[in-house]
């Protein structure tokens, strides 16, 4: 395996990394978009299962169709940010699995339990959420992941052809240092961990 990173690697990707509620007027491009996927992509996921699916809302379209699904606190940083990604989940993402995970028959395992593929597929969408934050950050694009909308209008504005099911939104973009809040304190170890 490789070695740690070094402290400026861990300085992008945790340390000094923030979340924006406020964006730059520089644009997001198609290729950055795309580069940032080629790394999401390589993150595990359980059977190798890939169930998140990305609408990067960018256009002024898009964003009419989005900004009544917001909640008034993320109404702003939402419309002017260049980019937001809904992160979302396919119900189906097990008629994939062949060709993902050829060493068994995975597909099988979620077709005779609905119950076991919702949860997979919000479990593991959820965790291609973070790599796609971390990949934004690794690649100098800021974030701000959020909840605060309503699932059943982004899906019925965005999903309603494909039958995705929304997880969660992520303004990409240049961050407005002007308008990060101060860091707000975090659980330390021996209040959120156990060894055993």
């Amino acid at each position: 395996m490789a070695d740690a990173l070094n402290t400026l690697a861990l300085d992008t990707l945790f340390d000094k990394a923030r979340t924006f509620n406020g964006w730059q007027d520089r644009p997001v491009t198609d290729a950055q978009l795309e580069d940032v996927y080629q790394r999401v992509r390589l993150g595990p996921t359980s059977a190798n299962c890939c169930p998140a699916r990305f609408f990067f809302v960018r256009s002024a379209e898009a964003k009419a169709r989005l900004k009544p699904t917001l909640s008034s606190g993320n109404l702003e940083k939402t419309m002017t940010a260049p980019v937001t990604a809904i992160v979302a989940w396919d119900p189906k993402f097990y008629d994939r699995l062949p060709e993902l995970f050829p060493h068994a028959d995975a597909r099988a395992w979620f077709t005779s339990s609905p119950a076991l593929a919702e949860e997979t597929a919000f479990r593991n969408s959820s965790l291609q959420a973070a790599y796609l934050i971390t990949a934004c950050r690794a690649l100098g694009l800021d974030t701000g992941p959020m909840s605060g909308f309503d699932r059943g209008l982004v899906d019925a504005a965005f999903f309603a052809d494909s039958g995705w099911k929304s997880n969660l939104l992520i303004n990409i973009g240049y961050g407005d240092t002007s308008k990060v809040y101060t860091r707000l304190p975090r659980l330390d170890f021996s209040t959120a961990c156990v060894i055993e």
